[in-house]
């Protein structure tokens, strides 16, 4: 299995072999090569910063030689008018480097800005918001990044990090009890050391799950109602993660009821990119 490392290696490889192909042709027919030149990246819409330390390595990647100033590093609140770091180099580098920067940054501090805003409706309460595997193909890693940058949490990064048995696990599986049964079988026998999550959608799952004994319950789809009674019934024998249709306008009713965690997709399925360009100066 590939490192963290090196999928982002990856993954900036594949960014510039779609962009760059055989040639930046405009560039590589207007910039003499030895001309060198400076540009900034200038924000343009309030939010939180994010894939500073990314840039460095698509700059890194490209061209080893390019010199990088940071000004503001990533989790920083910006404004429009804000330069967060300025490059030096040469400018055939500066002009191929500059899309694939730009789309890692603005996704990622979209990302960033987003889950602040999420994590903030839960200020004073113990609940973290986690993120979910509703990512961009390729660009989980980054993404990921990105909401713990805006103050969240991640929740697994793949399906090998962690056993999180959802309905049509326990369907397949002829139930709550055997499927996590199954799973502890399948951790010892493998020597996996994986947390037990399962997904409950009534009361008399959330017993049985209980009884199975996992790590974490996920309420699905459940009311704040609901959930205020589930956690009564849950509290102190495992964590509790809410999940499913919960918006920034109902988060906090959900968080009050004593949740741990909330899951939401919309930190990274239909976020909006920050607004931000790399200026010649």
């Amino acid at each position: 299995m590939k490192t963290k490392d090196q999928l982002i290696d990856d993954l900036i490889t594949l960014a510039f072999a779609e962009d760059v192909g055989d040639g930046d042709h405009t560039t590589l027919s207007t910039i003499p090569a030895d001309a060198r030149g400076r540009q900034r990246l200038i924000v343009k819409e309030e939010g939180i910063l994010a894939g500073v330390d990314m840039a460095r390595r698509v700059f890194r990647h490209f061209d080893p030689d390019l010199k990088m100033t940071v000004y503001i590093e990533d989790g920083a609140r910006v404004k429009p008018g804000d330069v967060a770091f300025e490059v030096e180099g040469s400018v055939r580098s500066l002009l191929q480097t500059e899309r694939t920067m730009l789309n890692i940054m603005q996704r990622m501090s979209g990302i960033a800005t987003m889950t602040a805003r999420y994590q903030d409706r839960l200020e004073g309460l113990k609940t973290k918001v986690l993120d979910t595997r509703k990512t961009t193909p390729g660009m989980r890693l980054m993404e990921k990044e990105a909401v713990k940058i805006g103050g969240g949490a991640n929740h697994r990064i793949g399906l090998f990090d962690m056993i999180l048995i959802k309905d049509n696990h326990v369907d397949f599986a002829g139930g709550i009890t055997e499927a996590v049964n199954r799973a502890k079988q399948y951790c010892k026998d493998n020597g996996k050391d994986l947390r037990i999550e399962v997904e409950v959608r009534n009361t008399a799952e959330i017993d049985e799950a209980l009884a199975a004994g996992v790590d974490r319950i996920m309420l699905d789809n459940f009311t704040p109602e609901r959930t205020r009674e589930a956690v009564q019934r849950i509290a102190g024998r495992c964590e509790i993660e809410s999940s499913g249709g919960i918006t920034l306008d109902t988060l906090r009713q959900y968080g009050e009821c004593g949740v741990d965690f909330i899951s939401v997709g919309a930190l990274t399925h239909s976020v909006k990119g920050l607004d931000m360009s790399f200026k010649a100066f």
